[in-house]
């Protein structure tokens, strides 16, 4: 299966400014990229420009050598998924199926071979002699993902495919297409705007803001090394505490509300000849916990999810959460002082956003905040 490849790749709309603005970034054969960010930041757009559904303004797209900007959808070689199911009512899920291989002449035994191999792979066996309404969500994205199987496309395109379903079906689609994945080994895009979804369903994540490309790496390293503010705040639920601090005792610690933090040592030697410098300090909710040189605050709210406790905070460093997986809670009014695991500080450039820590990994260039 060929690899996709986009390099400086920009959607314009004229006045209304770039929907997608210079993105760089090679998708691996047989890989599965997820596109997460915003409403509005032109993880779609990006998509429909890889499909042939929109014109590339400038840049260049590849579908394995070849070069794919000015090739008709149809002779792509893709398959889309889309975010309503969009099936033939008047058809039967059989014939959803074989559609677009009659359109494309493909002999009548090797359809049958295709569509019944495909039904069986997605459990829907059972369905094909039924029509769409007489099928749940969960089996009409089902339907739309055997439409796409059938056709044996060189790339797989997901547009919010999930986004229509209930909590619990989204859960059982996201294992579903992570299954079909690792059975046909073909390079897949996958676009959502629900980052648990990009983080459990992911090889790589490619984060978008504005049109740009923020930071493209595996999900733990956008986790734990987020290459800006804006990555660190989209992905991880809650979000990511940030404080604004000053640089201590030669990047040693930093200044947190008047508290004095200590930091890990690769946060120091990114702080090196940083003193009394401002910086912005960013801390997960299960790197924040109780220190007795920590900053005083008091708990403001409670909400117990099962196997873990979220904790909000107010104090002189502003409001923050913690995250509690085991013992007791404290209750609202309970007064602590907070502080965060030396080696759980993220930093940043309080201007630009930008991060101090370098990822860690391999990593795809990554573009600057938009202002």
């Amino acid at each position: 299966m060929p690899g996709v490849e986009l390099n400086a790749v920009s959607k314009s709309f004229g006045r209304d400014g770039h929907a997608v603005k210079d993105v760089t970034l090679s998708v691996k054969d047989g890989e599965f990229l997820v596109l997460v960010g915003p409403s509005g930041c032109g993880k779609s757009t990006l998509l429909r420009m890889v499909a042939g559904l929109e014109e590339v303004t400038a840049g260049e797209i590849r579908i394995g050598q070849r070069v794919v900007n000015d090739v008709p959808p149809r002779d792509r070689d893709v398959a889309m998924v889309f975010q309503n199911y969009a099936l033939y009512p008047h058809m039967t899920v059989f014939e959803n199926l074989a559609f677009g291989l009659k359109l494309r002449k493909v002999p009548r035994d090797d359809t049958r071979k295709r569509v019944e191999a495909a039904a069986a792979a997605l459990g829907i066996e059972r369905y094909l002699a039924r029509r769409p309404r007489e099928l749940s969500g969960g089996e009409r994205q089902r339907v739309a993902l055997g439409r796409a199987m059938v056709r044996e496309p060189k790339v797989f395109l997901f547009d919010e495919p999930l986004s229509n379903l209930d909590a619990r079906l989204r859960v059982e689609m996201r294992s579903e297409i992570r299954r079909l994945h690792h059975r046909v080994g073909a390079t897949m895009i996958y676009v959502t705007h629900d980052q648990v979804e990009a983080m459990t369903m992911g090889d790589r994540i490619a984060v978008l803001n504005r049109g740009q490309l923020q930071q493209v790496a595996d999900p733990r390293t956008l986790y734990t090394r987020p290459a800006n503010t804006f990555v660190a705040g989209f992905i991880g639920t809650p979000p990511v505490n940030l404080f604004e601090a000053r640089v201590q005792e030669y990047g040693a610690s930093v200044e947190v509300g008047g508290a004095l933090w200590r930091v890990g040592e690769a946060q120091r030697a990114a702080l090196a000849g940083r003193s009394g410098a401002a910086v912005t300090v960013g801390v997960r909710p299960e790197d924040l916990h109780q220190d007795e040189k920590g900053v005083p605050a008091t708990l403001e709210v409670v909400e117990p999810l099962g196997s873990e406790t979220l904790l909000y905070w107010k104090s002189t460093a502003g409001n923050h959460v913690s995250r509690a997986t085991s013992g007791e809670t404290p209750a609202v009014g309970a007064r602590a002082t907070l502080a965060a695991r030396p080696d759980g500080v993220l930093l940043f450039e309080p201007a630009t956003g930008a991060a101090l820590l370098a990822p860690r990994g391999p990593e795809a260039p990554q573009a600057p905040m938009p202002r």
